[in-house]
């Protein structure tokens, strides 16, 4: 099957569309540019990863418990500067305000556990060896500068999921974040300044996409993670297997919410609405496709259309809002088409469908029912307000049809039977599932996908092992020569 790319506002295809949509923020709810911000010249790239490499080359020897001590002080400085900083979110990518209030203390979280774990998670691990005597240790060091390319819909999230763990570890970070969150970027760099940072620990770049290529090529970038589109991903993997670089992707998804039985319909009900909306539906691990018992289908689809009836547009600054815009116009058009393909095709819609009369990139809290293959919505990820409903019989055909996707991110499985739930998850192609609760973040639990979701780990103490260098070292006892017998 095919599958898109989610709206491609986060990466744009080539130079000449960058050059179309320079860094700027573009209020997502009153359409008004409020401020632009310049591409840096290429010419300036070699002194960042100069600043960058010369960071690491004095980071990587400082003791880990001042490492950690900037990236705790980062993370009280995070919680200080939340309404500066979940003002910035709102305006930029459009995020309710409660909801980029708990994004950010989500992020004080990551970067407190890591300062907290870090030292924990690098002591060294003995091994008995198998031949010979003497000892055999793996240490975890830092490789160098990466190269992280961040998208919009988490825009301090994302960024700090990375950098909390590298930098404990005693790597650096150059961001190029999405060219429509370019203040957020701003702002996480000045957080890890003011946090202690030397210059060239954490530096955000207005980076135009025709100069990607020369930061990975550069011999001093060890690492390159990204976040984001297919499209994206595929690039940027081919750039860092042509150069030879190791990288971590996380990109999209299309989760599956398998309702087994439900003792609770509302609760289940709820459970599926925020696993949907949460976001404004944007986020790679949104319960996208809802796939329900057929004895289950018509309650859970008449409790699903009266829980998305109460979500209305609004200014998200507002807390009384319930649906927000998407992060873009071209976003919300881009979703919209998908919506209509499915209509024009034979999809019912149980809600929504449409977009609102209002300024504002807004698109209907939308239901699709009996969509099929032919439907873009059947195989293409859905960002933002849009769930589709299936039908199945049983346990296994709610299997076949889960799998039946090209992306392998997060999943979730809904049953009061907890040991017929496990079953249902063990079989699950996806890198995360859940049994009774939408898939969620935490700083402990290890976070990525399988097949075109990406791959390589973030969060967790996995996280500070995708950019190390696992070494061994393998000593020996020296030997002495046979003494000469006595005459």
């Amino acid at each position: 099957m095919t599958v898109t790319q989610k709206p491609p506002t986060e990466h744009p295809k080539t130079a000449s569309d960058a050059a179309a949509r320079p860094y700027a923020t573009v209020n997502p709810y009153t359409g008004e540019t409020e401020q632009e911000f310049p591409f840096l010249d290429a010419a300036e790239i070699d002194g960042v990863i100069e600043r960058a490499h010369a960071a690491y080359q004095e980071w990587r020897r400082r003791p880990v418990a001042e490492r950690a001590a900037v990236v705790a002080r980062a993370a009280e400085l995070l919680g200080e500067r939340l309404d500066e900083f979940a003002g910035l979110i709102t305006r930029e990518m459009g995020k309710r305000r409660d909801e980029a209030v708990g994004e950010l203390k989500l992020c004080s979280m990551i970067l407190k556990y890591y300062a907290e774990k870090g030292a924990d998670f690098l002591e060294p691990t003995s091994i008995d060896p198998m031949f010979g005597k003497g000892e055999a240790v793996i240490g975890t060091e830092p490789i160098g500068v990466l190269f992280a390319i961040e998208p919009w819909n988490y825009p301090f999230y994302q960024v700090v999921r990375v950098a909390g763990p590298n930098l404990v570890l005693g790597n650096t970070v150059i961001l190029k974040h999405s060219e429509n969150v370019p203040q957020c970027a701003q702002a996480i760099e000045r957080l890890f300044t003011d946090a202690g940072a030397p210059e060239g620990l954490f530096t955000n770049v207005f980076l135009a996409i025709s100069d990607v290529e020369q930061v990975i090529a550069d011999r001093r970038v060890q690492g390159v993670t990204l976040t984001g589109s297919e499209r994206a991903g595929s690039s940027v993997a081919a750039l860092a297997g042509k150069h030879l670089k190791k990288s971590v992707l996380e990109l999209g998804g299309s989760d599956p919410f398998i309702v087994l039985d439900a003792e609770d319909m509302a609760a289940t009900v709820k459970a599926a609405t925020m696993g949907r909306m949460q976001n404004t539906g944007q986020a790679c691990t949104a319960s996208k496709r809802l796939i329900v018992t057929e004895e289950l289908y018509e309650s859970f689809v008449e409790g699903l259309k009266q829980a998305f009836s109460t979500f209305a547009p609004g200014d998200p600054a507002d807390p009384g809002t319930t649906l927000a815009p998407l992060s873009s116009e071209r976003a919300a058009q881009d979703l919209h088409a998908q919506i209509q393909d499915a209509i024009d095709k034979g999809a019912t819609v149980i809600a929504g469908g449409q977009r609102p009369d209002l300024p504002g990139a807004f698109v209907e809290a939308t239901i699709l029912t009996d969509v099929t293959p032919e439907m873009r919505a059947f195989s293409e990820e859905l960002f933002g307000p849009a769930a589709v409903v299936y039908k199945v019989k049983d346990a296994d055909e709610a299997v076949e049809l889960a799998n039946n996707s090209d992306f392998g991110l997060g999943a979730t499985v809904m049953s009061s039977d907890l040991d017929r739930a496990r079953s249902v998850a063990e079989r699950l192609e996806a890198g995360m599932v859940w049994i009774n609760q939408p898939t969620a973040s935490f700083p402990d639990l290890p976070f990525g996908g399988v097949k075109r979701s990406g791959y390589g780990r973030e969060l967790s103490e996995l996280a500070m092992f995708e950019f190390a260098n696992r070494r061994l070292l393998r000593t020996v006892p020296v030997r002495k020569a046979d003494k000469p017998q006595a005459g």
